[in-house]
């Protein structure tokens, strides 16, 4: 059973890293903390690392004022982030995901007796427009809600980069490895050629499409089906996918319905229930894919909330 906390329970404390101040959860929940380092005006480095007890979900209302861009370089381990909004997240370790929001409401999931380690970079709205320009700023920032807009393997190059920003050290070198991931990630993000780029009408007819995703998954959801229903065709759907998502329709429905069927069983729902409520016919198949993709079997989180 989850333990659920909030993350206004983190207490200020010392960290061993000169110019980094900590917070940390109470230690009965585990040793879970985050250490941050303030590099500039809008520019933060957060390196948390969280080893749970039991399975952990921390509320949080995450928000910096500003519109803000935030790269995370999962080092170990996995969470997951659901917002209040229906928006999900996941963090794996070996993986860089890149986000923008003003201001999310939601909350963390930690498994319990595994460690994550994170470490993120807060890139303040003043601070993407010095370096990003105003119109690609405001490009990749969007209105303010929480938005994925990248996330793929991290390289070996980016990881001992992380290594070295995570380790503390000399304030100016960690401001200048910083801004350096920055533009690295900011190329990474490059505009898509004119051909390519999303409208307005393009984006709305995309997160109809995740929309129904959400609310019919436990149908048989077609690539065809949605073109049909939100007047994309299949090239603009699948791709217009990767640049907002940063998944494939596929591979995003597929992490809908894991997380769903997650929530149904914890809830006391059966195995068989819950695999029909997600799409899937048949349970051997449903219990095949939860495996692979939480690492754990359906039958282990069966009935934790009861």
């Amino acid at each position: 059973m989850f333990m659920r906390v909030s993350s206004l329970l983190a207490q200020p404390g010392h960290s061993p890293r000169p110019g980094w101040r900590r917070h940390a959860l109470p230690q009965e929940l585990g040793l879970c903390y985050a250490d941050r380092m303030d590099l500039d005006d809008g520019l933060t480095l957060v390196h948390s690392q969280y080893t749970p007890v039991r399975d952990l979900i921390e509320e949080n209302a995450a928000g910096y004022g500003a519109r803000t861009l935030v790269i995370t370089l999962a080092m170990q381990g996995m969470s997951a982030y659901q917002g209040a909004d229906g928006s999900e997240l996941d963090f794996r370790g070996g993986h860089t995901t890149v986000t923008a929001f003003q201001r999310s409401q939601g909350e963390r999931r930690y498994l319990g007796g595994a460690t994550v380690s994170q470490l993120r970079l807060l890139v303040g709205e003043q601070v993407l427009r010095r370096y990003a320009g105003d119109e690609r700023a405001e490009s990749l920032l969007g209105e303010g809600g929480l938005r994925r807009l990248s996330q793929r393997k991290t390289s070996a190059e980016l990881s001992a980069a992380a290594v070295e920003l995570a380790a503390g050290g000399d304030p100016l070198d960690a401001h200048i490895r910083a801004l350096t991931l920055l533009a690295r990630q900011l190329r990474g993000l490059g505009p898509a050629p004119e051909p390519g780029r999303l409208s307005q009408t393009d984006i709305a007819r995309l997160e109809a499409a995740r929309a129904l995703m959400q609310e019919q998954m436990d149908r048989d959801l077609t690539v065809q089906y949605l073109c049909l229903a939100t007047g994309l065709n299949e090239f603009k759907l699948k791709e217009g996918f990767r640049t907002l998502y940063g998944n494939s329709p596929h591979r995003l429905l597929t992490e809908l319905r894991m997380r769903r069927a997650w929530e149904l069983l914890e809830t006391g729902c059966q195995v068989a229930q819950a695999a029909y409520c997600v799409g899937y016919r048949h349970p051997a198949n449903f219990s095949a894919a939860f495996t692979r993709f939480h690492g754990r079997t359906p039958k282990s989180v069966f009935g934790k909330r009861r």
